[in-house]
């Protein structure tokens, strides 16, 4: 059955085409499996709850924007009341009953892994759309100052501030427009903590198409807590969220993420006494025997939406993500304005990635781009197109500022997993190109222009003088049932194929990078390019010795279970200056290789001389049975279903040859449309 809702029908419509629903809510409290909810253009402002799921035969149920786009959602209000209060700073008073039980002005962003380095509100005032600064005192509003942190430093001026009017009970709002007339523009204030979101868990199968998402007052969403986001299953199965613009959520904009356990949310923040990796071990453990199954949970697309302007990400998840697909997505500008922070940010920030592909994405102007984080068991990132995902506004100063700097990011960070993880295809074009605090990834065919960074670190806790490695779990493969825990001994990686090329350092970077060295247990700012992070580690010939006439209990004392797992690489092109693994034999070196991005009539291109002067090389045809399988779960670097992969298709889906060429793309011209 066809259900129909448009914004312009009068009230008392029964969602024929004839006399339809006014409100998206209507039609979401009948539809059923196999209904398709057809939605006018218009502005729809609630939070549209779904009450019933489709099922899994295919029988889903269905919420289109007939209109692609036209349909908006949004958590926000307008707000016409404004007055004149001093300069150009203008007031508003808003009754505290719009806000029923939730009241964005009231309630602080807060939670495990959150810096609260600022007071910061989950609500938002939006000038046109777009979100304004955040200050913690009248007197920035009068007075606002450029944030040398924002991406976006000619709008950081356009502040707010916050208080509450207990005896009249209203929320007081001051706002700095700078000589616009805010009763004659656009202003909204989001009130609403999420967009398209089920109350309740388990409503699965659902379809999102086609919408303008917008403007919610979401929480921040770290693993260890309730994971909301503007549109989300909550815990459940089979969604499809596709061709939606998905934009100013004030933390996340999807998420794929965690339940609510009563007894263990955010309880780091709130008992203080077990650490977070603790909580998190407990809060993975829980979840296996309140059903957390692959037959339950997960499984859900995410294609071709333009994701953008959110504070903490793009889209996050905990556990709920699981055997995901998210592919062709725009995600970009993220956490901008840096008036958020904390272990939590990215393009994508997903925990227990586990059979997760995601693929053919572009990921710029992000604090980070991808961040998988712990359990990146048999995840695929391939075929994506990353850049400008370090730090914004670096020309503008000649020292590292170390406040800047805390938001240091990259293309692609994986975190404290023991694997397997493929990074295969991509274009990754940031000063850092991968973060490698972890084990068991391999990465073929790639184009990496940025450092790898923290390898052999970064997976111990932190504590000050004691002992403190981070033990995390593996699976059993391709289920979620946990097979074992363990801490990291670094290495089990795997390198063919590549093209590195050594960019311009940016002074900046560089400095923090000196800085850096043998400073900090977490990061080591390193942005030279190439695989010699992995010196010192041996090669599989020579691991495999120390196990030679061991025969168990009465052996002598060795180190063999607690060294650093071999390293394999080979095919790979280091130009300009980028450096080899020691103990690389099967490489190749050039210079006088440029890369230049461009974008031009909103497409990117990317110009370079690299295939005039790449030699005929003979190279490795890549596959699952070289690549063979990551220590610790003991599992292939092969496909969700067991199948073994051959990395015979590039970038573009050509055809490789027998030698392929090494690199994203098998043949390519001067200049590359993206």
């Amino acid at each position: 059955m066809d259900i129909y809702v448009s914004a312009k029908a009068p009230r008392g419509g029964d969602g024929t085409r004839a006399k339809p629903f006014k409100t998206i809510n209507q039609a979401a409290a009948i539809a059923e499996a196999g209904d398709t909810v057809v939605v006018g253009p218009g502005v729809y402002r609630e939070w549209v709850d779904p009450q019933n799921g489709g099922t899994s035969d295919g029988c889903r149920v269905r919420y289109i924007s007939e209109e692609p786009l036209g349909a908006v959602i949004t958590g926000a209000e307008p707000v016409k009341c404004w007055e004149p209060y001093e300069g150009e700073v203008w007031t508003a008073r808003i009754p505290n009953g719009l806000f029923g039980g939730y009241n964005p002005y009231t309630t602080l962003v807060s939670g495990d892994w959150f810096i609260a380095f600022m007071t910061a509100h989950t609500g938002d005032v939006y000038l046109n759309g777009r979100s304004m600064y955040e200050v913690t005192e009248l007197e920035k509003v009068k007075s606002p100052e450029i944030s040398a942190a924002s991406w976006a430093p000619e709008f950081s001026v356009y502040t707010w501030y916050t208080e509450q009017d207990a005896e009249k009970d209203e929320t007081l709002l001051y706002a700095n427009f700078h000589g616009l007339d805010p009763n004659a523009e656009n202003v909204e204030i989001s009130v609403r903590p999420a967009c398209f979101y089920p109350r309740r868990e388990g409503v699965g199968y659902i379809t999102l198409s086609g919408f303008t998402v917008c403007m919610a007052a979401t929480q921040w969403a770290p693993p260890t807590a309730y994971q909301e986001g503007m549109i989300g299953p909550h815990w459940s199965k089979g969604w499809v969220i596709e061709d939606c613009e998905i934009y100013e959520s004030k933390c996340s904009g999807i998420s794929l993420g965690k339940y609510r356990q009563p007894d263990n949310d955010n309880k780091w923040l709130h008992k203080k006494y077990k650490d977070g990796t603790q909580t998190e071990r407990e809060c993975i453990c829980r979840a296996q025997y309140e059903g957390w199954t692959k037959e339950r949970i997960g499984s859900h697309i995410v294609r071709r939406c333009n994701i953008h302007d959110c504070g903490q990400t793009g889209i996050v998840g905990h556990l709920g993500g699981v055997f995901s697909l998210i592919e062709d997505n725009h995600i970009h500008h993220i956490n901008n304005k840096q008036n958020l922070a904390g272990a939590e940010i990215g393009g994508i920030k997903m925990h227990a990635a586990i059979d997760v592909i995601i693929r053919r994405n572009h990921f710029h102007h992000c604090t980070r781009g991808l961040w998988l984080d712990w359990q990146a068991q048999g995840t695929r990132v391939t075929g994506n197109f990353f850049h400008h995902n370090t730090l914004p506004n670096l020309s503008e100063t000649e020292e590292p500022d170390p406040t800047a700097l805390m938001g240091m990011g990259e293309d692609i960070f994986v975190e404290v997993s023991h694997g397997p993880t493929l990074i295969d295809n991509n274009i990754l074009l940031s000063h850092r190109s991968l973060k490698l605090a972890c084990q068991g990834v391999a990465v073929v065919h790639n184009l990496i222009g940025g450092g790898l960074a923290a390898v052999g670190i970064g997976t111990d806790n932190g504590a000050k003088t004691l002992s403190s490695p981070r033990y995390t779990p593996y699976h059993v493969p391709h289920r979620t049932e946990v097979a074992g825990f363990m801490t990291f001994l670094h290495g089990d990686m795997r390198f063919y194929n590549n093209i590195f090329v050594q960019q311009p350092m940016h002074p900046v970077l560089k400095a923090a990078m000196e800085a850096m060295k043998g400073g900090s247990g977490w990061d080591d700012g390193n942005i030279a390019v190439g695989t010699f992070p992995y010196d010192g580690y041996p090669t599989y010939e020579k691991w495999d010795r120390e196990f030679e006439g061991y025969c168990g209990m009465g052996s002598e004392p060795s180190d063999r279970y607690y060294m650093h797992l071999p390293v394999w690489a080979g095919g790979n092109v280091y130009a300009n200056g980028a450096v080899p693994w020691e103990k690389e034999k099967d490489f190749t070196k050039i210079e006088g290789v440029e890369l230049s991005l461009g974008y031009e009539n909103g497409e990117y291109t990317l110009k370079t001389n690299l295939y005039e002067l790449l030699p005929k090389l003979d190279t490795p045809m890549v596959s699952t049975e070289l690549l063979g399988e990551a220590f610790e779960p003991e599992q292939r670097f092969e496909r969700p279903d067991g199948e073994a992969i051959v990395f015979d298709s590039d970038y573009f889906g050509e055809h490789r040859g027998i030698r392929p060429v090494p690199g994203p793309f098998e043949s390519a011209g001067a200049v590359l449309k993206l």
